[in-house]
């Protein structure tokens, strides 16, 4: 069965939040089925509580606006890691993940299981509120 997309929501948005045609919103999905990344598919190393992966582009503003959402509240809720994906440079691995636009976060918990997953730029309580369901 296909993970449930929600479109129109926040990192925080319930399973069954209504759909709503609002593209200046993030599009969440709630599980990946169970999909787990490793270092070394990441580039980086999990957070001792969860990671915040975030796939960008070169010539993408909101990129740029979400890196700094997601590293200060990295830098603020302990055990947690930021990771930057270069989504031209990772082709393979977009694919794999269906990674359709920049910035897409996925949110991992401590064993590297996607939780949460959010196209677009996500606002700062957003991301501190799915980093529940993470840790």
């Amino acid at each position: 069965m296909a993970p449930r997309r929600v479109a129109g929501g926040n990192l925080s948005a319930p399973a069954n939040a209504g759909a709503v045609d609002d593209r200046r919103r993030p599009r969440v999905r709630v599980r990946d089925e169970d999909r787990r990344l490793r270092p070394d598919e990441l580039g980086g190393q999990l957070g001792a509580r969860a990671t915040l992966v975030q796939f960008s582009s070169a010539f993408c503003a909101p990129c740029r606006a979400t890196r700094r959402v997601l590293g200060e509240v990295a830098g603020m809720v302990p055990g947690v890691a930021h990771v930057e994906i270069d989504a031209e440079a990772r082709l393979e691995l977009v694919r794999e993940l269906e990674i359709l636009k920049t910035p897409t976060v996925l949110v991992l918990d401590a064993h590297g299981r996607v939780v949460r997953r959010a196209v677009g730029q996500p606002r700062k309580a957003d991301v501190i509120a799915a980093l529940g369901e993470a840790v």
